[in-house]
């Protein structure tokens, strides 16, 4: 059995014998830790998803210490962006929810549930980094100095992110129009 550098150096120069050593000796460890974090299904799928990440980007892996600790902080990083993630979406129904329950004194006037999937449907469809950046806007309400030191992007990158976030979603949110201002406030 080869130590994590020799095992990592071989898989670099795309020895696939290598690579299978360490998915032997790793996935399950991974596939365990990471179920501390998310759902055993998650977990799998989101330690799979990383080992093909290594394979793919095999020859510009940057591993400061061991393999063994680069895979382990990844899973974890991973995990910490799966329960985010989930967290952003029960986050933007319930911010719509509430911005949007107060507005009309009839509930039956529109249908709040379908309007909020709606919006978050058309939020989650946005290009990642727009979608990154609107949310950091307008749902953690972030400063866009905040938000373009945190994304290493400068603040008219943030400015043309959101732009193009609210450009897109008044066309896919066009029937509900006069609902979706409340996101441009």
């Amino acid at each position: 059995m080869l130590n994590d550098k020799a095992l990592l150096n071989r898989i670099q120069q795309g020895d696939t014998d290598a690579y299978n050593q360490m998915f032997g000796l790793f996935y399950s460890p991974l596939c365990e830790y990471a179920s501390q974090y998310i759902s055993d299904a998650d977990a799998e799928e989101l330690v799979q998803d990383l080992m093909v990440y290594v394979w793919e980007n095999r020859k510009h892996l940057v591993v400061e210490k061991s393999l063994k600790s680069y895979l382990f902080v990844s899973v974890k990083n991973r995990c910490y962006n799966v329960s985010r993630n989930k967290q952003s979406r029960i986050n933007i129904h319930s911010y719509l929810y509430d911005k949007l329950k107060d507005q009309f004194e009839d509930p039956d006037y529109y249908m709040i549930d379908e309007i909020t999937t709606s919006i978050a449907k058309a939020i989650e469809e946005l290009p990642e980094s727009y979608r990154e950046t609107f949310k950091m806007s307008r749902f953690d309400e972030m400063p866009n100095s905040e938000i373009a030191n945190h994304l290493n992007v400068s603040v008219k990158t943030v400015e043309y992110r959101i732009t193009q976030s609210l450009k897109i979603l008044r066309v896919k949110l066009k029937d509900y129009f006069p609902l979706f201002l409340f996101l441009l406030k």
